[in-house]
């Protein structure tokens, strides 16, 4: 069986799970990125590129695919985690 893919909330791209990071509503509602992707909770994908955060943010999509408003503030502390994950 192949390895599991999953589309990004940014780009749409279909790429390998291992190469994306997992955000996710937590059940009390918290937003955070999820490195080890065994965080319960409802989880959208996104690309290990700010690029692709910056598409789903004017998009909307990670909202979408949430269920939930995201702060500036949140955003900018999941692009922090996007960046310490590309680096």
């Amino acid at each position: 069986m192949g390895e599991p893919v999953r589309m990004c909330v940014g780009c749409r791209e279909h790429t390998a799970k291992k190469d994306l990071i997992r955000i996710v509503r937590t059940p009390s509602g918290e937003i955070v990125a999820d490195a080890r992707g065994k965080t319960p909770g409802r989880g959208a994908y996104i690309c290990r590129k700010a690029s692709c955060l910056a598409k789903a943010r004017k998009s909307r999509a990670l909202e979408r695919m949430l269920s939930a408003s995201i702060s500036p503030e949140t955003y900018a502390a999941l692009e922090a985690a996007i960046e310490a994950a590309d680096g």
